[in-house]
């Protein structure tokens, strides 16, 4: 059962935006530590053999696609902070309800309510 929606006071706001900041940062060092992962892989059949390179081909495809998904993820993140600040964190943006708190607790960058995500 998700959570009822109550009103979020300053200090609400305030944990919720640490815990953001401190998603995205997470969110960074990881892009950081996939970096090698995503490098060029190497051409020369003579330094490693074809599985090898074949195996490399596929993690680096794989580091990609994860880098995808934390981009997206930083993204949805930034537009919280930006609905915090612009006072709109919180509610619906297509009914204007409130969201559940235990919505949000899942999802720190959900932007629509329950009843409106599921059609």
């Amino acid at each position: 059962m998700i959570g009822k929606a109550t009103k979020m006071n300053e200090a609400d706001l305030k944990q919720i935006n640490e815990k953001i900041r401190a998603r995205m940062d997470e969110l960074e060092r990881q892009s950081q530590a996939g970096k090698d992962a995503q490098s060029v892989v190497e051409l020369d059949q003579q330094s490693i053999g074809r599985l090898s390179r074949m195996d490399a081909l596929q993690n680096q495809a794989m580091a990609k696609a994860h880098q995808v998904n934390r981009d997206l993820k930083y993204r949805r993140l930034l537009a919280a902070l930006k609905r915090i600040e612009s006072q709109e964190y919180g509610f619906c943006e297509d009914c204007g309800e409130p969201i559940p708190n235990g919505r949000l607790e899942l999802d720190l960058a959900a932007t629509r309510c329950v009843s409106c995500a599921s059609g």
